[in-house]
């Protein structure tokens, strides 16, 4: 009897919260919550233009024409 009568509590429990949840409303994001986002945007951007040049500097030395190397050598004896 007693487990019937606690599965009950929790069953009206749980279905009032969901009513409650269901009729409210949201106001949508804060001022500060576009903020906090804008922040990390700020942060990425700023990452991206160092990682563009380094990726750009990548291509061009694989891509580009390599200058022989002195194969010379001199030997001091």
């Amino acid at each position: 009897m007693k487990t019937i009568k606690l599965f009950t509590m929790m069953l009206a429990g749980t279905t009032s919260a969901a009513y409650a949840a269901s009729t409210m409303q949201g106001e949508g994001a804060g001022i500060l919550a576009y903020l906090f986002i804008g922040f990390f945007a700020l942060i990425i951007i700023t990452q991206l233009a160092p990682a563009m040049v380094l990726f750009f500097g990548m291509v061009k030395g694989v891509f580009s024409r390599q200058e022989k190397a002195d194969t010379t050598s001199v030997r001091v004896d």
